[in-house]
């Protein structure tokens, strides 16, 4: 087993162990999911009835069950065992069609499997950064995906939101008034880096984070013949404050983005 190997199969084991606590407390959503990631990614993916779909290290299955809802077929996937298993369990009250499957992302030859031009579209919510190796990703997406096809995927914004991020609030008394601003620090971004984190607090136990500058994850797209298409950098609106975290994103850092999303299509389309 190689050093990619064994950080995919590390983080496979985290994500195994932490799946009841993640589909408890994910469900069907948060304010994450509902208010800066899929507003987005609906958005730039635009998924038709009647399309088929590959959603990309799907989890519980969270957006798997919202893109049935549209009436697309979707072919579902993720590495750990234990996350399907919980997307099995939820209903699937969808005008459309779900298959999931047990299958690693790195896995370039299993990718394949899946069929050449089978895809009208594929997605990948929020789970890149937990991917040791997004290469055999892309490349495999350049023939799994139809001629029209596009890749959308979100990830934590690795300017803002990577794992060397500090969050501040800073008290300042500006003549006369107590004004708190809020803002990050960000000690690493050039190098790309794994290091474990939590994801949701309280969570059973830290899974590893793979950092990536922004130029790596789109020259990833771009060697595999992927053209940037759309662009979404996304933040809570200022008056959005439902967390009792002093320096929760949630409102307090409206001006600077914790999400990104974007699309990727073929560049033959052009």
């Amino acid at each position: 087993m190689n050093d990619t190997e064994a950080k995919n199969r590390e983080a496979q084991k985290a994500w195994d162990r932490n799946a009841s606590f993640w589909d408890s407390k994910m469900a069907e959503g948060n304010d994450f999911v509902n208010l800066l990631i899929w507003p987005a990614a609906e958005k730039l993916l635009a998924p038709r009835p009647g399309e088929r779909i590959l959603d990309i290290a799907c989890g519980n299955g969270l957006s798997s069950r919202r893109l049935s809802e549209v009436g697309t077929s979707v072919t579902a996937f993720d590495f750990s065992e234990a996350m399907i298993e919980f997307a099995r369990k939820r209903p699937s009250p969808g005008k459309g069609s779900i298959e999931y499957s047990v299958l690693d992302a790195t896995d370039y030859d299993a990718l394949a499997a899946l069929g050449d031009r089978n895809f009208d579209a594929a997605l990948c919510n929020m789970a890149l950064f937990d991917i040791a190796d997004i290469r055999p990703l892309f490349l495999a997406l350049a023939n799994l995906l139809s001629p029209q096809g596009r890749f959308v995927y979100s990830i934590i914004h690795p300017c803002f939101n990577n794992p060397s991020t500090i969050q501040m609030g800073e008290l300042e008394d500006r003549e006369g008034e107590l004004v708190t601003t809020y803002s990050v620090k960000t000690s690493q971004y050039m190098t790309s880096y794994r290091r474990l984190g939590l994801a949701m607090r309280g969570q059973p136990e830290p899974h590893p984070y793979f950092h990536r500058p922004l130029g790596e994850i789109l020259n990833a797209g771009f060697a595999a013949d992927f053209v940037l298409d759309g662009f979404e950098e996304r933040a809570f609106p200022p008056d959005h404050l439902q967390s009792s975290d002093p320096l929760s994103w949630s409102g307090r850092f409206s001006e600077i983005p914790p999400v990104l999303v974007i699309r990727m299509k073929k560049a033959a389309q052009l």
